[in-house]
């Protein structure tokens, strides 16, 4: 699998594992005070989906800067 492909597939995983923190964040938070693992849980996968993100923002761009059609 091509490192174009493995960035995507990771960016779609990374947004599941975000959208399930969010949820058990507002789940926690409407039984009371949530602990605060949970309440910091969603942003090492929103910091990584940023990166991942950003990366594919980039490709079409160094594609046109270095030449060719991608």
């Amino acid at each position: 699998m091509s490192s174009n492909l493995w960035i995507r597939q990771a960016h779609r995983w990374l947004s599941i594992f975000f959208t399930v923190a969010v949820i058990a964040n507002f789940a926690a938070m409407g039984l009371g005070e949530p602990p605060s693992w949970i309440v910091y849980a969603p942003l090492p996968p929103l910091f990584l989906l940023m990166f991942t993100g950003l990366y594919m923002f980039a490709i079409p761009y160094a594609a046109k800067w270095r030449g060719s059609k991608a």
